[in-house]
């Protein structure tokens, strides 16, 4: 499973979020986030319609450096009348989906990872979007599902992420090392949904396989996405952890930069 197309991405942001919209509507927002506790879900709500906005007035403004929130026209709703919430991130993410499209993949505009380009944001606000579904879902206790390859996907991004963070000298990334220990990335129902994280003396490495490791997480690939992304605990009966758990708690531990 690779990168998704361009206009999948931006078709998925706008479906990853009336899925959210779904979970939040007639929900408590002041209901604590479990897995984010200092937001409460209003505030989760705010924090994906803003992050739409801005990643979208960076590609529509091709800007060559971050913006700041004030930069960015409607980044917050305009009070907290939940239908106006509601509103506010429908229009906010098919906004967002619509410069990412009209900019194409290849269009250049700053980023804070080495990809600089329009298909960057598109991925990214897609998977963000996925993650923080998954947010709210839990808060709202309603019933959560992805589509396979957007759940591989999630998790792809993450480990470059993680990657990335560890060659940039990030002081948790940097302790993810130590030759000899292993990750298996195991998904039940989805052929191919498979990863092993290696540790060497200098770092990780990771790659698409199916092989004996120190420690094995296996389920259904949703539920190994959201262990990895730290909204599922390792120890839920929905996945199982063959083997060494300290060093699938050690790499959960040290790959939770935000």
């Amino acid at each position: 499973m690779s990168h998704l197309s361009h206009e999948r991405y931006c078709d998925e942001i706008v479906l990853r979020t009336e899925a959210l919209r779904a979970a939040v509507s007639g929900a408590d927002l002041d209901a604590t986030v479990p897995t984010c506790p200092e937001w409460t879900l209003r505030d989760l709500a705010v924090h994906v319609g803003g992050v739409h906005r801005w990643a979208g007035e960076i590609v529509r403004t091709q800007a060559t450096e971050a913006l700041q929130d004030e930069q960015v026209p409607h980044f917050t709703p305009d009070g907290d009348d939940p239908a106006v919430l509601d509103a506010w991130l429908a229009e906010g993410a098919a906004g967002t989906a619509e410069v990412l499209r009209e900019a194409g993949p290849e269009l250049k505009a700053w980023s804070w990872y080495r990809d600089r380009s329009a298909g960057f944001w598109a991925r990214r606000m897609a998977i963000e979007t996925v993650v923080h579904q998954a947010d709210a879902a839990l808060t709202a206790k309603v019933p959560y599902t992805m589509a396979a390859d957007l759940a591989a996907d999630t998790i792809d991004e993450w480990l470059q992420f993680v990657a990335g963070a560890q060659a940039e000298g990030d002081s948790e990334a940097v302790e993810l090392r130590g030759a000899g220990r292993s990750i298996h990335l195991h998904a039940t129902d989805a052929p191919g949904a498979e990863w092993l994280i290696e540790f060497g003396e200098d770092g990780f490495t990771w790659r698409r396989a199916h092989e004996k490791a120190t420690v094995a997480l296996r389920g259904p690939l949703t539920d190994v996405m959201l262990v990895f992304n730290r909204r599922l605990a390792p120890d839920s009966d929905r996945v199982e952890v063959l083997g060494d758990a300290k060093l699938l708690d050690f790499w959960l531990a040290r790959s939770s930069f935000d």
